[in-house]
């Protein structure tokens, strides 16, 4: 007994008994080529997929759910940079986490690209904020140290003050100062100070020959009367550094203290100006100041010979400004009784003048020697005491030395050698 065999799925089905009658099979070959259709070839389906178990009815994905595919792999760097992005512990390392992760990914078809790129933008915020944070923490420590420095060498006591030096001495270094009372035993007490500019530091010896100009030229604005200023005081001054420079310090501090830079200065302040005396003691001492500044303007020759031109000069802005202390002293009301005493002094004043005035005109040294003399001894200290006595001013004419001079004055170069 035959088995017919089983339908070939290319063939179409045959029409039942109303259509055509079946063609006769032939004998079941599975080995021989299909038959040709009466009917012409069959259009052939497309190949179905061949998988290593045989056909397979559906294409499989590179990614996604399949019983027969597993999942990509997730990228540790990635999370690793998430985690430190949200933390902000250490936000460099979830920086550099974070574009390791990204690269990896790209290379390998990783999963986590959303995880390491949040991480990258928490780390990389992070890392601002830090770095703000250090900036600004570095600035503050900056400001504190230029305040530390610019306070320390800016310490120098203001106008008025009295002051000890930790060192004991007003000379070398100092790089601060105890504000003590005047009134006790003290180091120095300022007198005046000097405010310079400019933007890049001058130098030691441009700084100090201006701390010596400017200082010596303040001292009368300070101490008026100079004959209250005991011999034994000198002027120092504090100066800025190279480095103090840099930190903000641009001024000089003059300061009185012992002529021994290891010794102190009695207990009383050396100040007396128009805030410790009355108006007719700063009458006097203003005119006074007109005949020293005068004085103080001597030429640097020493011998008239040596420049008698230049001494004429100096004669003839001498007798100018003894005319205009004249004129001073006399234009003042002198409400304490004093008016006899100050108006002898001035006849002195206005003979002394005259002389001065010839000494400009002398044509030769012993003519000019001969009207200085004479004008010399009529503005000689002894003449003033009298008025000075009525008036309440010191009467004890400072000594003089290669450095003291005028009639009036306590200190201060000008006085003519001959």
């Amino acid at each position: 007994m035959s088995i017919p065999p089983p339908p070939d799925p290319q063939v179409p089905p045959t029409q039942g008994p109303e259509g055509p009658a079946p063609l006769p099979q032939a004998p079941y070959n599975p080995y021989a080529p299909p038959s040709p259709s009466p009917y012409g070839p069959y259009p052939q389906a497309a190949p179905t997929p061949q998988g290593p178990y045989g056909p397979q009815p559906y294409q499989t994905w590179g990614q996604g759910y399949s019983p027969y595919n597993n999942p990509a792999p997730l990228n540790g760097m990635s999370v690793a940079a998430l985690v430190l992005g949200i933390l902000c512990c250490i936000p460099g390392v979830g920086l550099v986490l974070g574009l390791i992760a990204l690269n990896q990914i790209k290379k390998r078809g990783e999963r986590g690209r959303s995880m390491a790129a949040v991480g990258l933008v928490l780390s990389a915020f992070g890392l601002m904020v830090w770095v703000l944070g250090v900036t600004g923490a570095a600035t503050g420590f900056w400001d504190d140290v230029k305040d530390s420095a610019r306070n320390n060498t800016s310490a120098s006591p203001v106008k008025g003050e009295c002051f000890d030096a930790p060192s004991g001495s007003l000379e070398g270094m100092a790089y601060d100062f105890d504000v003590v009372s005047c009134a006790d035993e003290h180091d120095g007490e300022v007198f005046a100070v000097v405010p310079l500019s400019g933007g890049s530091y001058p130098g030691d010896k441009k700084v100090t020959a201006i701390a010596d100009d400017r200082c010596y030229a303040l001292e009368d604005a300070y101490a008026m009367d100079g004959w209250a200023v005991p011999d034994d005081v000198d002027i120092y001054y504090v100066t800025p550094t190279e480095d103090s420079w840099s930190f903000g310090d641009r001024e000089i501090t003059c300061v009185f203290g012992n002529t021994d830079a290891e010794a102190s200065l009695p207990g009383g302040s050396l100040r007396n100006d128009a805030t410790t005396l009355d108006s007719d003691q700063v009458a006097y001492l203003k005119a006074a100041h007109v005949l020293n500044a005068a004085l103080d303007s001597a030429p640097d020759a020493q011998y008239v010979e040596d420049d008698l031109p230049g001494h004429k000069a100096w004669a003839g802005r001498v007798s100018a400004a003894l005319t205009k202390q004249a004129d001073l002293l006399d234009g003042h009301e002198w409400i304490d009784g004093s008016d006899q005493q100050v108006g002898d002094l001035v006849k002195d004043l206005r003979a002394a003048q005259k002389e001065w005035a010839k000494a400009a005109q002398a044509s030769d040294a012993d003519e000019f020697y001969a009207h200085y003399d004479k004008g010399a001894d009529l503005i000689d200290p002894q003449k003033s005491v009298t008025a000075r006595k009525a008036l309440g001013l010191a009467t004890t004419p400072p000594s003089y030395d290669s450095n003291g001079g005028g009639a009036e004055s306590g200190g201060g170069s000008g006085g003519m050698q001959v």
